[in-house]
């Protein structure tokens, strides 16, 4: 018998109810990794919009937006 599920918080969870007793051996075989997407692929569309920058933003951007001293 095969039964299908999800991992959450680290447990695998049945799709159906199931009663296994304890101690019952089973083989737990992923059928489709979740790749999780980088952070340049999450802001793909927004890397580089802003063109009007200063050239050092990325060094002092707590200057340029909190008002701190420039480093």
């Amino acid at each position: 018998m095969v039964y299908r599920g999800r991992i959450k918080n680290g447990a695998v969870v049945l799709d159906e109810k199931v009663s296994l007793p304890d101690g019952t051996e089973v083989r737990v075989e992923p059928i489709s990794p979740v790749r999780r997407m980088t952070l340049a692929e999450q802001f793909k569309d927004i890397i580089g919009i802003a063109n009007d920058l200063p050239e050092d933003m990325s060094r002092n951007h707590d200057h340029y937006i909190h008002g701190m001293p420039k480093r």
